[in-house]
């Protein structure tokens, strides 16, 4: 996941500001001394991270290129975060569990189909959630916005403010009946549903997200009526007899349920406002413009 990805090359960037400071040196007595961190700097240099051939990539070449490629950005993307953080704190701003909750909500509602921010684990998804709306409120703060136009968007957008039960679904596709049969089996005797989904479905636009079709409402359109005609019989975390589909047959996971909910006016006029607010900002907005009023300052500054 991307997400993943980001943290390892955050890790990367770490270990080459401390190969940086492996240069640095102590005088004891009349002997120069290093510290352990260069014999630290000397290993990872000349640890070996693959070969081509008979030539061989280091971690030092391997780290550098890391922060070569992705270092200034994912620099940024820290400042950032904890600019934003540091004006919540003096602004007083803060994000309840409940609205996070509720945009959650909301966004499973509208973007229901193969969405990655669906596959992210939930916790990092509530961690740039609150992220995000500290940005947004910072953002619009000094920006009014009437009660008036807030409820007049709020009458013209009613639907989107009643969501839909949706559920989080996987499946797996094979040909015949007898290959689900087998399926079934395996996953009776302990096989893990995604592995099966990667090693067996044919389904290829689910099959390499381990069957996962994030989630769906039964209004989406996305969901062959056989499926939704499963959907009474699904409990939480177990699977479902084979359906036979167009495709073949199919084996459906439910992993979870999200009871719909609709939103009466004073729940939802704090996000209408926001998403208003930022309706009138020109450019582009982010966090960046308040680096001044955190005093910033950062390694490539004067680069």
């Amino acid at each position: 996941m991307a997400n993943k990805g980001l943290w390892m090359i955050i890790f990367a960037l770490v270990v080459t500001n401390c190969l940086s400071l492996g240069f640095l040196y102590k005088e004891k007595g009349n002997q120069v001394e290093m510290p352990a961190s260069v014999e630290t700097a000397s290993t990872i240099a000349a640890e070996v991270v693959a070969t081509v051939g008979d030539e061989n990539i280091t971690q030092q070449e391997w780290l550098h290129e890391l922060e070569q490629l992705y270092g200034k950005e994912t620099l940024k993307e820290i400042i950032n975060r904890k600019v934003i953080y540091q004006l919540a704190d003096k602004y007083n701003v803060s994000i309840s569990d409940e609205v996070i909750d509720q945009e959650m909500t909301m966004i499973r509602a509208m973007y229901n189909s193969m969405d990655h921010e669906q596959l992210m684990d939930e916790t990092e998804w509530r961690t740039q959630l609150e992220y995000t709306l500290l940005l947004e409120e910072i953002l619009t703060k000094d920006v009014t916005i009437t009660e008036d136009l807030i409820q007049d968007f709020y009458e013209e957008n009613q639907t989107l403010y009643e969501i839909p039960d949706s559920y989080h679904l996987s499946h797996i596709i094979v040909e015949t009946k007898e290959e689900a049969n087998e399926v079934i089996k395996e996953l009776e005797n302990g096989s893990d549903f995604s592995v099966l989904a990667m090693e067996r479905s044919i389904d290829e636009f689910s099959s390499n997200q381990g069957g996962d079709l994030g989630f769906i409402t039964k209004e989406s359109g996305y969901l062959p009526n056989e499926y939704v005609d499963a959907l009474s019989s699904l409990k939480e975390n177990q699977w479902y007899q084979p359906i036979k589909v167009n495709e073949g047959y199919a084996i459906l996971y439910l992993h979870e349920t999200v009871v719909g909910k609709n939103y009466s006016f004073e729940e939802v006029k704090d996000h209408i406002r926001r998403q208003l607010a930022l309706g009138q900002m020109e450019g582009k907005v982010t966090a960046e413009q308040f680096w001044d009023e955190i005093e910033v300052n950062w390694f490539y500054e004067s680069k």
